[in-house]
C-alpha cells in the first residue's frame, strides 16, 4: 500500500498484524441531488469466495447491505459514478443470483467512468492480472457512459482527470453546501499517502501520481476543497492545508475539531 516507502517508515503510521495486513475500508458516497439518488463506488460487492474473502480480509457488509442501512434498495439508485475498475471499486456493480447469473446489482442506474478506464479494463491493462475482472463489467455494458477527459456528468457533479493509479482514473468534485466536496479515489487512498512519495506499489505511472497529487492537494487547499479518501478506516473526510514547514501540503480531519 506505501510502494516504495520502506516498512521501517511506514509501520511509525500504521501497525500491520500478524499477516503484514493494515486496516482499510471501501468508502462509497451516497448522494441525493436534483431528485437522484447518486453513488459513487460500489466495494468489493459479493461474488467472493470464502478462500478469496481470507486471502483479502473481506468483510461481510457489501453496499446493498450499506444502502439498505441509509433506507435505499440499489433499484432505487439513478446514478453510479466510478473512479476506476479494479475489483475492490466496481466488484458491487454486479450480483449473483440464487441459480448462478450474473447481474446488474443497480438495474435503473447509468454508469459513468472514464472511456481510457473501460478500454483498459476490457483488455485488462495493469500489472496485476486478475484486477480488472469481467464478471464485474461485462454484465453492465449496456448501462455504461464512457466519457473523456473533464466533464459535467451532472449539474452540480464534475468528473476531474487524475492520472497515476491508473491511466484512466478520475476524480469526482461535488458542489455541496459546505464547499467543493472532492473523491479522489485511489490518488488519495487514505490520510497516510498524503506525503509526496508515499504511494502505492499497484499505481501504474509513480511519477505521474506524484504531480497529479501535488495540483489536486493545491487547488483543494486554495479553494477550500474537502477531500472523501476512498481507503481511509478512520475519518474518511479531509481539509487540506499548505505545510510550510515541508513546502508540501497536510491533511485535517474534520473530527478534529
Amino acid at each position: 500500500m506505501f510502494g516504495v516507502v520502506p516498512k521501517a517508515v511506514w509501520t511509525r503510521l500504521v501497525s500491520p498484524d500478524q499477516d503484514n495486513c493494515i486496516p482499510l475500508q471501501t468508502n462509497c458516497l451516497l448522494l441525493e441531488m436534483h431528485g437522484s439518488r447518486i453513488l459513487v463506488e460500489t466495494g468489493n460487492g459479493s461474488k467472493w469466495s470464502q478462500k478469496e474473502r481470507d486471502i483479502f480480509g473481506l468483510e461481510d457488509r457489501t453496499i446493498e447491505v450499506a444502502l439498505g442501512e441509509a433506507g435505499v434498495s440499489p433499484d432505487q439508485i439513478d446514478l453510479v459514478i466510478l473512479t476506476h475498475l479494479h475489483f475492490d471499486h466496481a466488484g458491487g456493480l454486479t450480483r449473483q443470483t440464487p441459480d448462478g447469473q450474473l447481474v446488474s446489482t443497480f438495474p435503473c442506474a447509468e454508469i459513468v467512468v472514464q472511456e481510457q478506464e473501460w478500454n483498459d479494463a476490457m483488455a485488462n491493462r495493469s500489472t496485476m492480472s486478475a484486477t480488472y475482472l469481467r464478471t464485474h463489467l461485462d454484465p453492465i455494458a449496456d448501462q455504461v457512459r464512457r466519457i473523456k477527459g473533464e466533464t459535467t456528468i451532472i449539474d452540480g457533479i464534475r468528473a476531474i482527470p487524475t492520472p497515476g493509479h491508473t491511466w484512466g482514473h478520475q476524480s469526482i468534485l461535488i458542489d455541496e453546501v459546505n464547499g467543493p466536496l472532492c473523491f479522489t479515489g485511489d490518488l488519495l487512498p487514505t490520510a497516510n499517502h498524503v506525503g509526496r512519495s508515499w504511494s502505492m506499489g499497484y499505481d501504474m505511472l509513480p511519477y505521474e501520481t506524484l504531480l497529479t497529487k501535488e495540483r489536486v492537494l493545491r487547488q483543494a487547499a486554495d479553494e477550500g476543497w474537502r477531500l472523501a479518501l476512498d481507503h481511509e478506516p478512520g475519518d474518511a473526510v479531509m481539509t487540506v492545508d499548505h505545510d510550510a514547514r515541508k513546502s508540501w501540503f497536510k491533511l485535517i480531519s474534520e473530527q478534529a475539531d
